[in-house]
């Protein structure tokens, strides 16, 4: 009777009360908790666009100056990115996220109060700056890849393609209040919306699956630790070595042609013939036609391998540039489409497997503090990339010396990421199944 009443107990504890009962795996709740707080979070970041010219309109600042608050949130995220893998290690993600949601919410409800440029500099600048670093990319990958690991490159890209929704919906919105009421009744409603929307939802985020006695990608605990180390193909790495500082170069290089072509090609296209509103139009559809790339891709990156999706993203920035090139010459609707096309559907996949490269590469009990010194690297490149294509721009009146040097960036970062080789670290699922012996 209490050898029978030891097992009852023994099975209690393997399969906490209430798991079963869960209609899906609860990584996709995770999933679907991301997906909401990137759509929100990291388009209240890029509101800073459309409040820059009402800003300069009250003010009459100088516009580098102004600007200089978005750079400033950018050093800002360099600094606080360690600390966000080092806090993501010890405390877990709902401390870092929720951080972020109050950074970023205060931030935005504290500019209705700007006056002067250090207000500014300390709002929009450094607490929405630094709190999008907690709750956006660099924040979900240090979590999301604990709960997936065969689909790992499909859930982190259906989380981060919740940014596309956000632009066609959050930034309208936000360029309408604008528009009617002010600069500063915009700022105060989307730091409420970011308060009393995201804080509660994340409120449900878990650490790992093993926390609800489950194991990755779905399941009862028990062999969570053998599925997560079985893919592994080569068990000796660590922080410093030549793998990661490939996998540094290969994320400041490509974060560097990123916003480098962002932040100007709006003024570019303007500047070669389209009117502002197609230039503002371009903008937009970008990130809406990231949306089936970025999933498609990360799908297929657990079958074929994250380097090569991230080849496909850099080549579609190369081509981007290209276009950008050619567009000075002839500026047709239809290359610049194709421009678009490149840049949003092939050139933004690469956030797809942005988290999963370095988890395959160093996954462990350090992996958050590995990951956030990783994220230093991308944040510097995604500095540096609007900073010189301006200077070059300055020095010689066009953009063509900026376009061909983010042209060549993307090209060696695709080859940095294939030196840094996740693959010969970690098998994919696609590849875990091939090299199996029992694979058919």
């Amino acid at each position: 009777m209490s050898n029978g009443s030891a097992k009852t107990s023994s099975l209690q504890r393997a399969v906490p009360p209430g798991d079963t009962r869960l209609p899906l795996f609860y990584g996709w709740v995770l999933v679907s908790v991301a997906f909401v707080t990137m759509a929100v979070g990291v388009n209240a970041r890029t509101a800073f666009s459309l409040l820059f010219p009402a800003i300069i309109d009250e003010f009459g600042w100088d516009r580098g100056m102004t600007a200089g608050a978005f750079s400033f949130g950018f050093l800002v995220s360099a600094l606080v990115t360690p600390c966000i893998g080092w806090a993501m290690d010890l405390r877990g993600p709902k401390l870092v996220i929720e951080l972020g949601v109050v950074a970023m919410g205060v931030g935005l409800v504290l500019a209705v109060l700007v006056r002067e440029p250090w207000q500014l500099y300390l709002s929009l600048g450094a607490l929405v700056g630094g709190g999008v670093n907690c709750l956006a990319y660099t924040g979900q990958s240090l979590y999301l890849t604990n709960w997936f690991v065969r689909r790992r490159g499909l859930a982190l890209s259906i989380a981060f393609s919740g940014v596309g929704i956000g632009s066609i919906t959050v930034l309208p919105w936000v360029a309408s209040l604008i528009a009617d009421i002010g600069w500063r009744a915009a700022c105060l409603r989307l730091g409420i919306l970011v308060l009393v929307l995201l804080a509660p939802l994340n409120l449900l985020l878990k650490r790992r699956p093993e926390d609800l006695g489950l194991k990755p990608d779905g399941g009862a605990s028990g062999s969570a630790i053998v599925e997560r180390t079985g893919n592994v193909v080569d068990r000796a790495w660590a922080l410093w070595t030549a793998r990661f500082w490939w996998l540094a170069a290969g994320y400041f290089c490509g974060l560097f042609t990123w916003y480098a072509v962002q932040v100007h090609q709006t003024k570019y296209l303007i500047e070669v013939g389209f009117a502002p509103s197609q230039a503002a139009l371009a903008l937009g559809l970008v990130s809406l036609v990231a949306i089936p790339g970025q999933i498609a891709f990360g799908h297929l990156s657990d079958r074929i391998g994250r380097e090569w999706v991230w080849t496909i993203g850099n080549m579609g920035f190369v081509l981007s540039c290209l276009s950008l090139i050619l567009l000075g010459e002839m500026p047709t609707a239809t290359l610049l489409y194709a421009m678009v096309l490149a840049q949003g559907t092939l050139g933004y996949s690469m956030t797809s497997v942005m988290g999963a490269i370095p988890a395959e590469i160093f996954e462990g009990r350090h992996f958050g503090r590995i990951f956030g010194t990783a994220m230093v690297a991308a944040i510097l490149g995604g500095a540096a990339g609007p900073w010189l294509a301006g200077a070059l721009y300055d020095a010689t009146g066009s953009y063509l010396q900026a376009f061909w040097i983010a042209a060549g960036c993307s090209t060696v970062s695709a080859l940095a990421i294939w030196l840094a080789a996740p693959r010969k670290v970690r098998a994919v699922a696609g590849r875990a199944d091939r090299l199996s012996p029992s694979a058919s």
